[in-house]
């Protein structure tokens, strides 16, 4: 097409260079799902903990991202709708990336934690709906995103509120909080052994090629679980505190130990999401580039670039280290204080939830996710115990970004249609 052949170039450059700030958007916002407990409970400073998530974030991304993607997020819209107008799923795209890279940047800054799943996917719906076909989108999939909202907090609170109160009851409450520990905490760190390996596999390994099946999947799990509870027996046991300390002298060395869980809990889940979100940014890049280069066709995969994964990569570490501070004090500060087992239970909880929505195929944010489980962490000490004002923040941003993001990229849309004389 005359098309493709007049601006292949300057098309793939662009999509290049807006799926970059994508990428930074999405460092920039969703690292605090993974480090913003770290922090707010004192585990990590501020520094190390994006140094960290720099780390794991980068290496999910660019060894677990995915050799073939799926051009259309979530199956939102149907690009049959595109077969014989290719060009305006490409500048469609192209817009889509702008918009959602722009509204992250902007809540961001604002230190709101928004979903970068339901930014690209309410993007993609404005020029969808508005540029091509209302019969195009797929309504009840946006329906079901919607329900997501209060679905996913929901669960994840729940879970989280648990956790805590079992570790308060069980530890914190006794006589003796470290030898109660002893007890106890090794079935902790089995539970988190058992639940991050479901979530490293499900949703990172399954991109290198290690996918497996759910029973091998489980038993890994299971092994990993056994081995990190006798661990947990074994590390406890040598630690060394006097039997007349006070219960809470004792209870400050025990979080000490959950410190420690959090820390590993927050780097497996930044390694997870940086495999699992990187494809919000370079899903819609990888279709501008598929349907460029090969002159028009519309395939519903497409073979990743090389230059993709690791500009997918670079731009969550970039967008993580300029701003990735602003949300982490937000989930981490802003919505309850959190102690190491507070925020223990709450990375946990929110582990669980996703491991609950891959194998049910609920829709869910992992912002939502974490979100909701340090508002149940909060709960147990009473709503008083919660900064309502973030927290009504935050919820309104939630339900700001789908429009924000479809009204920017109908706006982006329409400027590449004319620059491009489409």
């Amino acid at each position: 097409m005359d098309f493709f052949e007049s601006y292949g170039l300057i098309l793939i450059l662009l999509a290049g260079g807006v799926g970059f700030i994508m990428a930074w958007g999405i460092g920039a916002n969703d690292v605090a799902n993974a480090m913003g407990t770290s922090v707010g409970s004192k585990a990590l400073t501020i520094k190390q903990a994006i140094f960290i998530a720099m780390i794991f974030e980068f290496a999910g991304a660019y060894l677990a991202g995915g050799e073939v993607t799926s051009t259309i997020r979530k199956g939102i819209i149907d690009s049959s709708f595109f077969t014989d107008i290719p060009e305006l799923l490409v500048l469609g795209m192209i817009s889509s990336l702008l918009a959602a890279g722009i509204w992250l940047a902007v809540a961001s800054w604002l230190g709101w934690p928004v979903s970068t799943t339901h930014s690209i996917i309410g993007a993609i719906i404005g020029f969808t709906a508005v540029g091509v076909s209302m019969d195009a989108v797929a309504w009840e999939k946006v329906a079901g995103i919607v329900g997501s909202w209060v679905v996913t907090p929901a669960i994840s609170g729940v879970i989280a509120y648990l956790i805590f109160m079992s570790a308060h009851k069980l530890i914190f409450q006794t006589a003796s909080p470290f030898e109660s520990a002893k007890r106890y905490v090794p079935f902790y760190m089995a539970l988190a052994g058992f639940v991050m390996s479901l979530v490293t596999i499900k949703k990172g390994l399954k991109h290198v090629g290690l996918e497996m099946s759910a029973v091998n999947g489980y038993i890994l799990a299971v092994v990993i679980a056994v081995l990190l509870g006798v661990l947990g027996k074994w590390y406890i046991g040598r630690m060394k505190f006097s039997g007349s300390e006070d219960a809470d002298l004792q209870a400050a060395n025990v979080e000490k130990v959950f410190a420690l869980l959090m820390v590993v809990t927050a780097c497996c889940m930044a390694f997870a999401h940086g495999s699992n979100d990187v494809a919000n940014a370079i899903g819609p890049l990888a279709a501008v580039v598929s349907v460029v280069s090969s002159g028009g066709e519309i395939n519903a995969n497409a073979k990743l670039a090389v230059w993709i994964l690791p500009l997918g990569g670079l731009g969550i570490v970039a967008g993580l280290a300029l701003f990735g501070h602003r949300v982490i004090k937000t989930i981490g500060q802003g919505i309850t204080h959190l102690t190491p087992s507070r925020g223990f239970a709450a990375e946990l909880a929110a582990a669980c939830t996703v491991v609950i929505a891959s194998g049910t195929g609920l829709p869910i944010s992992t912002t939502q996710t974490l979100v909701g489980a340090v508002l149940g962490v909060g709960l147990a000490r009473g709503v008083s115990a919660l900064n309502l004002g973030i927290v009504r923040n935050i919820v309104v941003s939630w339900v700001v970004t789908l429009p924000a993001g479809a009204i920017l990229s109908i706006i982006s849309f329409y400027i590449l249609r004319a620059s491009f004389g489409v």
